[in-house]
Protein backbone atom coordinates (compact mmCIF):
# COMPACT_ATOMS: atom_id res chain seq x y z
CA UNK A 1 0.00 0.00 0.00
CA UNK A 2 1.42 3.50 -0.67
CA UNK A 3 1.74 6.03 1.90
CA UNK A 4 0.99 9.85 0.75
CA UNK A 5 3.99 11.84 0.00
CA UNK A 6 4.14 14.21 2.55
CA UNK A 7 6.25 16.50 0.24
CA UNK A 8 3.99 16.47 -3.19
CA UNK A 9 3.72 19.77 -4.61
CA UNK A 10 0.86 21.26 -4.14
CA UNK A 11 -1.45 22.24 -7.41
CA UNK A 12 -4.73 23.91 -8.80
CA UNK A 13 -5.97 27.01 -6.60
CA UNK A 14 -3.20 26.13 -3.88
CA UNK A 15 -0.44 26.50 -5.81
CA UNK A 16 -1.83 29.72 -7.87
CA UNK A 17 -2.19 31.14 -4.82
CA UNK A 18 0.97 30.54 -3.48
CA UNK A 19 2.55 31.83 -6.56
CA UNK A 20 0.04 35.12 -6.15
CA UNK A 21 1.59 35.40 -2.56
CA UNK A 22 5.28 35.12 -3.55
CA UNK A 23 4.60 37.98 -5.96
CA UNK A 24 2.91 40.04 -3.10
CA UNK A 25 6.32 39.49 -1.04
CA UNK A 26 8.77 40.39 -3.73
CA UNK A 27 6.83 44.21 -3.64
CA UNK A 28 7.39 44.50 -0.28
CA UNK A 29 11.16 43.63 -0.25
CA UNK A 30 11.40 46.01 -3.46
CA UNK A 31 9.87 49.01 -1.97
CA UNK A 32 10.23 49.10 1.97
CA UNK A 33 13.35 48.06 3.89
CA UNK A 34 11.99 49.01 7.33
CA UNK A 35 8.76 47.57 6.81
CA UNK A 36 10.08 44.43 5.13
CA UNK A 37 12.26 44.14 8.15
CA UNK A 38 9.80 44.39 10.55
CA UNK A 39 7.35 42.45 8.63
CA UNK A 40 10.20 39.33 9.38
CA UNK A 41 9.38 39.14 12.88
CA UNK A 42 5.96 38.09 12.12
CA UNK A 43 5.09 34.13 12.00
CA UNK A 44 5.15 32.76 8.96
CA UNK A 45 1.67 32.59 8.28
CA UNK A 46 0.82 36.07 9.87
CA UNK A 47 3.92 37.49 7.78
CA UNK A 48 2.26 36.83 4.39
CA UNK A 49 -0.71 38.01 4.89
CA UNK A 50 0.53 41.24 5.71
CA UNK A 51 2.95 41.06 2.65
CA UNK A 52 -0.51 40.36 0.95
CA UNK A 53 -2.35 43.26 1.77
CA UNK A 54 0.66 45.79 1.59
CA UNK A 55 1.43 44.46 -1.99
CA UNK A 56 -2.39 45.92 -2.98
CA UNK A 57 -1.85 49.30 -0.91
CA UNK A 58 0.85 49.39 -2.88
CA UNK A 59 -0.25 49.12 -6.24
CA UNK A 60 -2.97 51.40 -5.90
CA UNK A 61 -0.05 54.05 -4.48
CA UNK A 62 1.83 53.80 -7.49
CA UNK A 63 -1.13 54.26 -9.60
CA UNK A 64 -1.66 57.85 -8.15
CA UNK A 65 1.37 58.75 -6.95
CA UNK A 66 4.13 57.99 -9.93
CA UNK A 67 4.29 55.13 -12.16
CA UNK A 68 0.97 55.62 -14.14
CA UNK A 69 2.41 58.98 -14.27
CA UNK A 70 5.47 57.87 -15.69
CA UNK A 71 3.97 55.71 -18.13
CA UNK A 72 1.67 58.08 -19.78
CA UNK A 73 4.80 60.80 -20.26
CA UNK A 74 6.23 57.75 -21.91
CA UNK A 75 3.49 57.30 -24.48
CA UNK A 76 1.27 55.02 -22.61
CA UNK A 77 -2.27 55.61 -22.86
CA UNK A 78 -3.23 54.81 -18.59
CA UNK A 79 -5.58 56.82 -17.28
CA UNK A 80 -5.40 57.00 -13.18
CA UNK A 81 -8.99 57.34 -12.32
CA UNK A 82 -9.72 54.08 -14.37
CA UNK A 83 -6.87 52.04 -13.20
CA UNK A 84 -8.07 53.20 -9.57
CA UNK A 85 -11.69 52.04 -10.29
CA UNK A 86 -10.56 48.96 -12.30
CA UNK A 87 -8.33 48.09 -9.22
CA UNK A 88 -11.21 48.59 -7.05
CA UNK A 89 -13.51 46.82 -9.53
CA UNK A 90 -11.10 43.71 -9.21
CA UNK A 91 -10.43 43.22 -5.67
CA UNK A 92 -14.70 43.06 -5.10
CA UNK A 93 -14.83 40.47 -7.73
CA UNK A 94 -11.97 38.64 -6.16
CA UNK A 95 -13.88 38.38 -2.69
CA UNK A 96 -16.62 37.10 -4.40
CA UNK A 97 -15.31 34.28 -6.76
CA UNK A 98 -11.80 33.59 -4.64
CA UNK A 99 -9.73 34.17 -7.61
CA UNK A 100 -8.26 36.84 -9.96
CA UNK A 101 -5.83 37.06 -12.70
CA UNK A 102 -4.09 39.74 -11.24
CA UNK A 103 -2.04 37.67 -8.88
CA UNK A 104 -1.91 40.91 -6.33
CA UNK A 105 -5.35 41.15 -6.22
CA UNK A 106 -6.08 37.66 -5.89
CA UNK A 107 -3.31 37.39 -2.62
CA UNK A 108 -4.88 39.95 -1.09
CA UNK A 109 -8.71 38.62 -1.81
CA UNK A 110 -7.29 35.11 -0.04
CA UNK A 111 -5.82 37.20 3.11
CA UNK A 112 -9.48 39.54 3.39
CA UNK A 113 -11.79 36.64 2.98
CA UNK A 114 -9.30 34.39 5.42
CA UNK A 115 -9.00 36.91 8.39
CA UNK A 116 -11.93 38.21 7.72
CA UNK A 117 -12.22 41.72 6.34
CA UNK A 118 -14.48 43.19 3.62
CA UNK A 119 -15.58 46.57 1.87
CA UNK A 120 -16.26 48.37 4.81
CA UNK A 121 -12.15 48.62 5.48
CA UNK A 122 -11.36 48.46 1.26
CA UNK A 123 -13.65 51.23 0.37
CA UNK A 124 -12.76 53.71 2.20
CA UNK A 125 -8.76 52.65 1.91
CA UNK A 126 -9.77 53.66 -2.18
CA UNK A 127 -11.55 56.73 -1.20
CA UNK A 128 -8.60 57.95 0.38
CA UNK A 129 -6.07 56.88 -3.10
CA UNK A 130 -9.15 58.79 -5.05
CA UNK A 131 -8.87 61.62 -3.44
CA UNK A 132 -5.01 61.67 -4.03
CA UNK A 133 -5.76 62.23 -7.75
CA UNK A 134 -8.18 65.79 -7.60
CA UNK A 135 -7.41 66.98 -4.21
CA UNK A 136 -4.09 69.02 -3.08
CA UNK A 137 -5.10 70.89 -0.34
CA UNK A 138 -7.16 69.29 2.80
CA UNK A 139 -9.06 71.20 5.82
CA UNK A 140 -9.17 68.85 9.30
CA UNK A 141 -12.40 67.19 7.95
CA UNK A 142 -10.43 66.00 4.62
CA UNK A 143 -7.64 65.37 6.42
CA UNK A 144 -9.01 62.45 9.06
CA UNK A 145 -10.78 61.26 6.17
CA UNK A 146 -7.88 60.83 4.36
CA UNK A 147 -5.63 59.46 6.88
CA UNK A 148 -8.57 57.19 7.82
CA UNK A 149 -8.84 55.64 4.37
CA UNK A 150 -4.90 55.64 3.42
CA UNK A 151 -3.37 54.42 7.30
CA UNK A 152 -5.77 53.68 9.77
CA UNK A 153 -7.65 50.97 7.94
CA UNK A 154 -4.73 49.04 6.40
CA UNK A 155 -3.82 49.13 10.46
CA UNK A 156 -7.22 47.50 10.84
CA UNK A 157 -6.31 44.92 8.23
CA UNK A 158 -3.36 43.56 9.27
CA UNK A 159 -4.82 43.46 13.17
CA UNK A 160 -7.34 41.02 12.03
CA UNK A 161 -4.43 38.53 10.55
CA UNK A 162 -2.78 39.77 14.00
CA UNK A 163 -5.83 38.07 16.33
CA UNK A 164 -6.52 35.74 13.77
CA UNK A 165 -8.29 32.27 15.79
CA UNK A 166 -7.78 34.76 19.38
CA UNK A 167 -10.54 35.39 21.88
CA UNK A 168 -10.92 39.02 23.18
CA UNK A 169 -13.66 40.52 25.06
CA UNK A 170 -15.21 43.31 23.43
CA UNK A 171 -13.47 46.34 25.45
CA UNK A 172 -10.42 44.34 24.87
CA UNK A 173 -11.25 44.56 20.78
CA UNK A 174 -12.10 47.73 20.79
CA UNK A 175 -8.86 48.71 22.80
CA UNK A 176 -6.37 46.92 19.93
CA UNK A 177 -8.94 48.83 17.29
CA UNK A 178 -8.31 52.62 18.71
CA UNK A 179 -4.04 51.09 19.49
CA UNK A 180 -4.42 49.70 15.28
CA UNK A 181 -5.74 52.44 14.20
CA UNK A 182 -3.30 55.48 15.71
CA UNK A 183 -0.53 53.40 14.92
CA UNK A 184 -1.66 53.79 11.41
CA UNK A 185 -2.07 57.42 11.75
CA UNK A 186 1.05 57.56 13.01
CA UNK A 187 2.98 56.22 10.30
CA UNK A 188 1.01 58.15 8.16
CA UNK A 189 1.58 61.81 9.80
CA UNK A 190 5.28 60.71 9.69
CA UNK A 191 5.46 60.03 5.99
CA UNK A 192 4.02 63.49 5.82
CA UNK A 193 6.25 65.13 7.47
CA UNK A 194 9.30 63.53 6.00
CA UNK A 195 7.85 63.72 2.41
CA UNK A 196 7.45 67.88 2.48
CA UNK A 197 9.39 68.85 -0.53
CA UNK A 198 8.22 65.67 -2.44
CA UNK A 199 4.75 66.05 -1.89
CA UNK A 200 4.86 69.77 -2.67
CA UNK A 201 7.27 70.38 -5.26
CA UNK A 202 6.53 67.13 -7.46
CA UNK A 203 3.48 66.64 -6.19
CA UNK A 204 1.64 69.62 -5.48
CA UNK A 205 0.26 68.40 -2.32
CA UNK A 206 -0.22 69.90 0.75
CA UNK A 207 -1.42 67.38 3.37
CA UNK A 208 -1.46 69.01 6.75
CA UNK A 209 -4.50 71.49 7.32
CA UNK A 210 -3.31 75.19 7.11
CA UNK A 211 -0.39 74.30 6.43
CA UNK A 212 1.81 75.89 3.80
CA UNK A 213 4.87 73.88 3.81
CA UNK A 214 7.38 77.16 2.52
CA UNK A 215 6.35 78.35 5.72
CA UNK A 216 6.63 75.64 8.23
CA UNK A 217 8.28 76.48 11.78
CA UNK A 218 10.02 75.23 14.30
CA UNK A 219 7.15 75.20 16.20
CA UNK A 220 4.82 74.13 13.91
CA UNK A 221 7.08 71.23 13.27
CA UNK A 222 6.89 70.77 17.23
CA UNK A 223 3.29 70.71 17.50
CA UNK A 224 3.03 67.78 14.49
CA UNK A 225 5.67 65.60 15.63
CA UNK A 226 3.96 66.21 19.33
CA UNK A 227 0.48 64.67 17.80
CA UNK A 228 2.52 61.59 16.43
CA UNK A 229 4.20 60.95 19.71
CA UNK A 230 0.29 60.91 21.31
CA UNK A 231 -1.17 58.34 18.58
CA UNK A 232 2.31 56.53 19.38
CA UNK A 233 1.70 56.50 22.99
CA UNK A 234 -1.63 55.20 22.11
CA UNK A 235 -0.23 52.19 19.91
CA UNK A 236 1.47 51.36 22.37
CA UNK A 237 -0.67 50.60 25.46
CA UNK A 238 -2.66 48.12 22.83
CA UNK A 239 0.72 46.74 21.68
CA UNK A 240 1.44 44.97 24.97
CA UNK A 241 -1.98 42.95 24.55
CA UNK A 242 -0.94 41.51 20.83
CA UNK A 243 -0.32 37.77 20.40
CA UNK A 244 3.28 37.14 20.48
CA UNK A 245 3.09 36.19 17.08
CA UNK A 246 2.34 39.52 15.86
CA UNK A 247 3.91 41.35 18.61
CA UNK A 248 7.21 41.87 18.08
CA UNK A 249 7.34 43.10 14.77
CA UNK A 250 4.51 45.82 15.54
CA UNK A 251 6.94 46.86 18.58
CA UNK A 252 9.88 46.90 15.84
CA UNK A 253 7.42 49.16 13.33
CA UNK A 254 6.48 51.19 16.33
CA UNK A 255 10.42 51.97 17.39
CA UNK A 256 11.51 52.40 14.10
CA UNK A 257 8.73 55.24 13.37
CA UNK A 258 9.52 56.62 16.64
CA UNK A 259 12.84 56.50 15.59
CA UNK A 260 12.05 58.83 12.81
CA UNK A 261 10.09 61.20 14.60
CA UNK A 262 12.70 62.16 16.87
CA UNK A 263 14.92 62.56 14.06
CA UNK A 264 12.45 64.82 12.54
CA UNK A 265 11.71 66.67 15.95
CA UNK A 266 15.43 67.97 15.81
CA UNK A 267 15.85 68.83 12.19
CA UNK A 268 15.24 72.48 11.63
CA UNK A 269 12.16 73.45 9.63
CA UNK A 270 13.95 74.94 6.86
CA UNK A 271 15.98 71.62 6.36
CA UNK A 272 13.27 69.60 6.94
CA UNK A 273 10.98 71.34 3.91
CA UNK A 274 13.96 70.16 1.59
CA UNK A 275 15.85 67.21 3.15
CA UNK A 276 14.07 63.76 3.37
CA UNK A 277 14.67 61.94 7.06
CA UNK A 278 15.78 58.68 6.82
CA UNK A 279 17.02 56.60 9.98
CA UNK A 280 20.14 55.02 9.23
CA UNK A 281 20.72 51.11 8.92
CA UNK A 282 22.50 50.85 12.04
CA UNK A 283 19.54 51.95 14.08
CA UNK A 284 17.47 50.32 12.83
CA UNK A 285 19.35 47.18 13.21
CA UNK A 286 19.75 48.06 17.00
CA UNK A 287 16.05 48.47 16.94
CA UNK A 288 15.40 44.88 15.82
CA UNK A 289 18.05 43.90 18.28
CA UNK A 290 16.19 45.45 20.86
CA UNK A 291 12.89 44.16 20.14
CA UNK A 292 14.48 40.60 20.08
CA UNK A 293 15.90 40.86 23.27
CA UNK A 294 12.23 41.90 24.88
CA UNK A 295 12.50 45.44 24.28
CA UNK A 296 8.92 47.31 23.72
CA UNK A 297 7.67 50.89 23.00
CA UNK A 298 6.84 52.46 26.90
Amino acid sequence: MKTPDATKRPTGLTLYTQAAERSSSVIIRSYSTSFGLAARLLAPEIRQHVENIYALVRVADEIVDGSAAEARAAGGKVDPVHALDDLEKEVYRALKDRFSANLVVHAFAHTANTVGFDRKLISPFFESMRMDLWKTVHNKASFEKYVYGSAEVVGLMCLQAFILGKDFSVADREKLVAGGRALGAAFQKVNFLRDLAADSDALGRSYFPGLKVAELTDAKRDELVADINADLAKSAISLRMLPKTSQRAVAAAHLLFEELNDAIAKTPASALITTRISVPNFKKLLIILKVLLGGLPK
